[in-house]
């Protein structure tokens, strides 16, 4: 079978972010996110290979849930200008590398994976998506799994319903019954997920719940029927769309060479100079190699990165 991998850009620039030093370059630019990231790719690329591959960036600017709620993600603060000013760059590096991006505007990252697993599927390709968002594992079946590279946690559908207590049909409605903070979605009030699993269990689906909600007494009961008419708007919200108007070729998302004139330049610029060093000596671009007193601390996989305070965010 065919693999493809499909990789959650938007959550590893602020896992970098998060987790990397303040690495700048000798002009005072950031670097550390660039960095980060482009180790946890080649990382990510070694243990999970595949035939096909894509980076999967959220694109600028409002999606259509914003359309539907006024304050989706409004309790995010703005981007800090330390991250944003990376990314272009790192986009250059990524395709300097030879690993295709790919960024729709209008919607989110999740939903082109959304589409690209569901088109995958519906061709015989395994798919497997590296993300730590937890939205996601409502794209799990029997051809489609998660890895969570900051814990090494592997998802398939045994996987997702020992972690949540639901198989991934009825993700989306545990989560809208509980709410999403990360998003800002409310949920039912005070509900939290010990109450959701044990409505779900008795009634099998949120559908099913909402019309039954006169059999369910007490507070929650209460908080339940004033959320009736959020709820379907919460559900469309955490819905990932999978029929996005994407015309996918899969030898696009083949590994092409690296471009090591553009690379030479980027880590010439950026002063990473062990990848330097080894792009002038016909060497892989790893991250592992000769140490250099003038570079940034090198990443040793055999050691977890123990370099990096709270290193676990960029284990593989």
């Amino acid at each position: 079978m065919k693999t493809l991998l499909l990789i959650d850009g938007s959550s590893y620039l602020y896992r970098a972010f998060h987790a990397m030093p303040d690495f700048r370059n000798k002009e005072g630019f950031p670097t550390g996110v660039i960095y980060g990231v482009l180790n946890m790719l080649q990382n990510t690329h070694k243990k999970y290979e595949s035939t096909y591959s894509v980076c999967v960036f959220d694109a600028k600017g409002k999606t259509f849930r914003n359309d539907i709620f006024e304050d989706y993600k409004a309790n995010r603060p703005k981007m800090p200008d330390d991250l944003s000013i990376q990314i272009e760059p790192l986009h250059k590096a990524i395709n300097a590398m030879g690993w295709p991006i790919l960024i729709k505007k209008g919607v989110e990252a999740d939903d082109v994976i959304g589409t690209l697993a569901k088109k995958a599927n519906e061709e015989n390709i395994s798919v497997t998506i590296s993300t730590g968002d937890k939205d996601l594992a409502q794209l799990v079946n029997k051809n489609t799994s998660l890895v969570n590279t900051m814990t090494n946690e592997y998802l398939d559908t045994d996987g997702v319903k020992a972690k949540f207590g639901v198989s991934p049909n009825l993700i989306i409605d545990y989560l809208t019954i509980i709410g999403d903070k990360a998003d800002n979605i409310p949920g039912v009030d005070k509900v939290g997920p010990k109450t959701a699993l044990k409505w779900l269990n008795e009634y099998n689906s949120l559908d099913n719940i909402i019309k039954n909600a006169d059999q369910i007494t007490g507070a929650v009961g209460e908080n339940l029927k004033n959320s009736l008419k959020w709820l379907p708007v919460a559900k469309d919200l955490i819905s990932i769309r999978s029929e996005l108007d994407i015309d996918v070729s899969w030898d696009q998302f083949k590994k092409t060479s690296e471009d090591k004139s553009a690379l030479k330049k980027m880590y010439q610029e950026f002063n990473f100079s062990s990848w330097l060093k080894n792009l002038d000596t016909n060497k892989t671009t790893s991250p592992s190699g000769e140490k250099n007193q003038n570079d940034y601390a090198e990443f040793d996989n055999q050691k977890k990165y123990d370099l990096i305070q709270n290193s676990a965010q960029l284990k593989v």
